[in-house]
């Protein structure tokens, strides 16, 4: 698709941002008709999320492989805690819950783990939503944690309704991607990035509801030498239809081995905007693709990924943008169960 058109960078005292695509805003957040707004994260909440994120996480490693130009360097997401990004935002999120506040989340898997993770570590109160979809791997991980997960439904949006609907009782919904604490919370991925490559670079980025892009994002709108590509499943594109169309609109998403990028987005969801705004260029990968990268990451790096954390690396390869600069891969996720894993390798 096209790259978006620039869009001035807005104030950061109030947080205003008025979305040009048809989306009302209101002392900084941005609404349909939706009960549920949605504060726009800035850059100061990108700050604050640094601070919160290095008092639990390290840095993820950077992995340069044989230093040849023409491969990607790996940033290694997969070698969280939790085996995944959604622990950064789970954890920045979770720091501004009182300990007295029940939270409520639906998740494809990766962010329910982060969840738990923080729950356990904050000493906080979740309950994590799942669908029949859910990857196996990622909700006996959530057990471990000490988190039972409510199966509801068949897909993800069915979890997310029923997710919302126990918020709307009294609980506390934190969204995985539509929300600004989890947003900056991803970003901090970008702070990591600054002290790990040198010069320009293009950073690879999976996108499904949009909250690892939007961080991104906002963090490559403080650096003019970094671009970020956004990279979404061929068969589950919400995120960039309703950038095309400049507002939200229902797509039909079909069966992927990407799981962490299956699925529809809230209507108010200010990822829209802020992919938009962010993101200089949107590309689309095969589930073929994303089987040649698994494997390409597993022979030739020796990294363990789930099918959404090898899109970045799937559009690399498939030369689906030309990199300026350095070219960065978010390793997203490793939570694949065994047996699908081997599948794909065969």
């Amino acid at each position: 698709m096209p790259t978006p058109a620039p869009v001035a960078q807005p104030a950061e005292a109030d947080g205003l941002n008025p979305f040009q695509c048809g989306f009302e805003s209101h002392r900084g957040y941005v609404t349909t008709a939706s009960p549920r707004p949605v504060r726009l994260p800035t850059t100061a909440d990108l700050e604050r999320a640094v601070t919160v994120v290095r008092g639990y996480l390290p840095p993820t490693p950077l992995d340069r492989g044989l230093a040849d130009p023409d491969e990607p360097l790996l940033k290694l997401e997969s070698l969280q805690p939790t085996g995944a990004f959604k622990v950064r935002g789970a954890l920045n999120a979770m720091s501004e819950v009182d300990a007295d506040t029940p939270v409520v989340v639906a998740s494809a898997g990766n962010h329910g783990l982060g969840v738990a993770y923080a729950a356990r570590r904050l000493g906080r109160k979740a309950t994590v939503v799942v669908s029949a979809e859910a990857s196996p791997a990622k909700v006996d991980a959530m057990r471990r944690l000490g988190t039972e997960p409510v199966r509801v439904g068949r897909t993800y949006d069915d979890a997310e309704a029923h997710a919302l609907e126990l918020a709307s009782r009294g609980a506390l919904y934190v969204s995985p991607y539509n929300d600004p604490e989890v947003i900056a919370g991803q970003g901090t991925i970008g702070a990591e990035l600054d002290e790990q490559v040198d010069g320009p670079m293009t950073v690879y980025c999976p996108i499904g509801g949009g909250g690892l892009a939007s961080g991104i994002g906002l963090w490559a709108s403080t650096r003019p030498d970094v671009r970020v590509i956004g990279v979404e499943s061929d068969v589950s594109t919400a995120v960039s239809a309703s950038v095309r169309a400049g507002e939200w609109v229902e797509v039909e998403v079909g069966e992927t081995i990407a799981d962490g990028l299956s699925g529809g987005i809230e209507r108010d969801t200010v990822t829209i905007e802020m992919v938009a705004r962010h993101i200089d260029e949107l590309v689309t990968v095969s589930d073929d693709e994303i089987r040649a990268a698994l494997r390409w990451l597993a022979t030739r790096r020796g990294v363990v990924a789930e099918g959404a954390g090898a899109a970045g690396v799937a559009a690399v390869l498939a030369g689906k943008a030309r990199p300026e600069g350095v070219a960065v891969a978010i390793v997203s996720g490793r939570n694949i169960a065994l047996p699908l894993y081997a599948a794909q390798l065969a």
